[in-house]
């Protein structure tokens, strides 16, 4: 009988359950998938907590690699046997199998194994649309990208330097700013003992940096904005120390007429022509050989909720994946 890893109430990890699942027959322009890797990112911890409200009970998890086992009616671009991943809503990708609508189902390359797609779907999209679209990077910049150890920074730190951009990166540890390093990123800053603002301005000469990706939140803003260059834009993707709280839109004037910007993978990725040229993209920096998955740990799918203390308490690097 298919599992699925469910809440019923939110809260911390203890209110995770391994729940036995009816999944039935693919409707309408739906697939049926039997999951081999299933990715862990720290937005599922958002919706768990309550973060990111949803009604409940609820299944968890956007990201996974897996087999389509069968498909709906007018369903042509997939096909039983094929190799397919995924990284966008609806939750439940923390299941064995599942029902899900088949256009937000990528076929993978041979050249990418089940394992990687999970680790690589939601993080590796999220380096391409920021990179790529939010503020599309050109070789010569210096850039400054918060948690350069974790998931997608490690791909951001590979992406970065493939683009031939200068990545600074800050890590919470001279073991995290090892690996940052071996990945491509230029320099590194240990948040934990080391001033970032006042470091960014000695890399850069006092310039500052004309873009600053974030997602830690509360513990880095307002000074982000301060390693900013003038007309330079704070892009703001995720919140792992707490929400960024209200701020007057005035600060952005004072500190250089800057830009500040909230997207999501969610947005870029809507349609299935946007998700297919992006994963494309990303696929073919894999074959090239300038981007492969870190998988830093592994848990079994039961143990989901270990993996989300893992993840919280800044224990783990590159990705996280759960195996059913």
């Amino acid at each position: 009988m298919p599992h699925a890893i469910r809440f019923h109430a939110t809260g911390g990890p203890e209110v995770l359950s391994w729940d036995e699942v009816a999944v039935g027959a693919p409707g309408p322009g739906e697939a049926r998938v039997r999951h081999t890797a299933v990715g862990v990112n720290y937005i599922d911890t958002y919706h768990r907590s309550g973060l990111y409200p949803l009604a409940l009970p609820s299944g968890l998890g956007t990201e996974a690699a897996g087999t389509v086992l069968a498909v709906g009616d007018g369903v042509n671009w997939v096909a039983p046997g094929d190799r397919v991943a995924y990284c966008t809503s609806p939750l439940g990708a923390y299941s064995t199998e599942r029902v899900m609508p088949a256009d937000k189902l990528v076929r993978l390359p041979a050249a990418v194994d089940d394992r990687s797609a999970a680790a690589l779907m939601l993080k590796g999209l999220t380096v391409q649309y920021l990179f790529r679209q939010t503020f599309p990077l050109q070789a010569g910049q210096t850039i400054l990208f918060h948690a350069a150890a974790g998931g997608v920074g490690l791909i951001a730190c590979q992406w970065a330097r493939a683009l031939g951009v200068t990545m600074i990166g800050t890590v919470g540890s001279e073991a995290k700013a090892a690996l940052a390093r071996e990945h491509g990123c230029a320099h590194t800053i240990v948040y934990t003992r080391e001033n970032f603002v006042e470091r960014v301005k000695e890399i850069t000469g006092g310039k500052g940096v004309p873009v600053v990706y974030d997602a830690v939140g509360k513990d880095t803003f307002p000074q982000s904005l301060d390693c900013l260059m003038p007309r330079g834009m704070f892009v703001s993707f995720g919140n792992s120390s707490g929400p960024i709280a209200a701020f007057s839109i005035g600060m952005l004037a004072q500190k250089g007429s800057l830009y500040a910007t909230r997207p999501t993978l969610f947005t870029y990725a809507a349609n299935r022509a946007s998700l297919s040229s992006m994963a494309d993209e990303m696929f073919a920096m894999v074959e090239s050989g300038k981007l492969r998955a870190e998988v830093g740990q592994v848990f079994a799918l039961k143990d989901a909720a270990d993996a989300h203390r893992a993840l919280q308490a800044r224990q783990t690097t590159g990705a996280t994946l759960l195996l059913p």
